[in-house]
Order: C-alpha cells, then sequence, then structure tokens
C-alpha cells in the first residue's frame, strides 16, 4: 500500500506516503491511494488531517521510472491517469473544512511541493530541500505547483524556483513563504502532531469558512469578496460554534467546540 490512512477517534486523520524506497515517488498507485484517502477524509466527520511521508524524504516528485515504461500516446494517458486522480486528491481536500498539517523532510520535488503547499500549515524539517524540478526534465508543472507558488512566492520568484530549478533549503522555503515553519528534523514528527492537535480541538467550521475565504480572495473582486466575508461571518457567529467561543471569551474560559463523537 503506497497511501496509509488510520482516522482517529476525535477526528484526527492521518495520512501517510509510504513508498519511502522510492522516496514517496508518485505513480499511478500512489495518486489513486492519496485519492481514496482524501475521499475517505470527506466523508468522515474530521476535525484535522496530518499528512507525511515515511522514510528519507517527503515527496521526491512523479514515479520517472514508472513513467519510463511508456511512450506516445500510451504515456500521454498515463500521465493524464495520473493527474487526473492526484489533482481530485487536492480538490478534495481543499474541500472539506478540516485544515490540514503537512510535515515535510529531506527532498521535496515536484508534486512533492504542490501536496507541500495545498496544507494550510506546512512543517519543514532543517533537512529538507525544495526543487521543482519539473523543466529539468522537459515537463511543466502538475499538484497545483503552478498554481500554489506564484500565490505563496511571487510569480516572478515562482517562475525563478521552476525555470531555474535550483535548490531552496528549508530556512530559505520559510523566508519565502513556500512553509510555516522550519524545525529540528528529530522534532518533526512530534511538532506536526501537536500543531494537529491543536487544529483538532479547534471551531472546525469556522476553519473551513476561513480556509475557502483565502482562496477565493486571491482571485475574487473585492465588493463580491466583501459580501462573502459578510455572510460567512454571520453564519459562524448564529452557529453553535460562534455562541459557544463568545460565551467563553466572555466567561474568561478556554472554549469547548462541539466535538465529533468516537468511532464505533
Amino acid at each position: 500500500m503506497s497511501v496509509g490512512i488510520e482516522i482517529h477517534d476525535g477526528g484526527l486523520a492521518h495520512v501517510t506516503l509510504s513508498r519511502a524506497e522510492a522516496g514517496n515517488a508518485i505513480g499511478l498507485e500512489t495518486a489513486h491511494g492519496l485519492r481514496e484517502a482524501a475521499h475517505a477524509c470527506a466523508r468522515e466527520d474530521l476535525r484535522a488531517v496530518l499528512l507525511d511521508g515515511e522514510g528519507r524524504s517527503f515527496c521526491v516528485g512523479g514515479d520517472l521510472r514508472e513513467f519510463s515504461r511508456f511512450s506516445g500516446e500510451s504515456l500521454e494517458r498515463h500521465l493524464l491517469a495520473v493527474t487526473e486522480a492526484l489533482h481530485d486528491a487536492l480538490r478534495t481536500f481543499a474541500t472539506i473544512d478540516a485544515p490540514m498539517v503537512a510535515a515535510v523532510q529531506g527532498a521535496v520535488a515536484g508534486a512533492g511541493i504542490g501536496l507541500a503547499s495545498a496544507a494550510d500549515v506546512t512543517l519543514a524539517a532543517d533537512d529538507a530541500s525544495f526543487t521543482a524540478a519539473y523543466t529539468a526534465i522537459g515537463y511543466s508543472p502538475d499538484a497545483g505547483v503552478s498554481w500554489f507558488l506564484p500565490r505563496l512566492v511571487g510569480p516572478k520568484r515562482a517562475l525563478d524556483l521552476l525555470l531555474t530549478n535550483r535548490q531552496v533549503p528549508a530556512a530559505e522555503a520559510a523566508a519565502l513563504g513556500m512553509v510555516s515553519q522550519v524545525v529540528p528534523a528529530d522534532r518533526l514528527a512530534a511538532e506536526a502532531a501537536r500543531t494537529a492537535e491543536v487544529l483538532r480541538r479547534g471551531p472546525t467550521a469556522a476553519f473551513g469558512a476561513t480556509r475557502r475565504l483565502v482562496a477565493s480572495g486571491m482571485t475574487a473582486d473585492l465588493g463580491a469578496h466583501l459580501d462573502r466575508e459578510s455572510a460567512a461571518l454571520a453564519a459562524a457567529a448564529a452557529s453553535a460554534t460562534g455562541r459557544e467561543g463568545v460565551a467563553a471569551f466572555l466567561g474568561k474560559r478556554a472554549p469547548e467546540f462541539t466535538r465529533v463523537p468516537p468511532r464505533s
């Protein structure tokens, strides 16, 4: 199994790329695994998702050994099948309310950058390095990389990374805005689990509304976006979560946001 998923009581999903021997390269099986994991998350009443990868590297990008077994039209069909599944996974993760935390280490290349960028909070080990890699082999981006990177670092820097394929160490990735935080490699798993737990205890519906507002606000007309903000805020304030948040603030206590029931 190239992608594992565990859904814990309390609403935390742990999705793991598990092809350590291949640097968690993404071929058809892994793309299907990610899609299945994303759909499983969408079916559950989740409060947070943690995405990580086994082994020395988070994800080295596409599985070029697999791709090299095809040529011509068969290669085109194969890559369309891979990206269809992978992109469906990214779209599905983006639609759920539960925020996603990604923990990345070692090589983060190609589609690995897309997966890392899709997370709401991305923690990088201090040994992580990022390389677009696509144009170095005559490919163009997938996995949302050409959508995420310009929004994270600006179009000029994005083109620098996509065209030169220069290696970006973790500290520079944080300075550019590609990741949220850099942590010691031996603390990555613990810090990612802690961050996911903080989010799991939070106001999930408000997180979902906030994620959607930030995503749509990147391209929306200001007036239309302000209308969406108004509607989202009013709905959040009237919800049980919003009422509890205000009551806790006024009562000078920690909020107790609604939790999912234990899994049977």
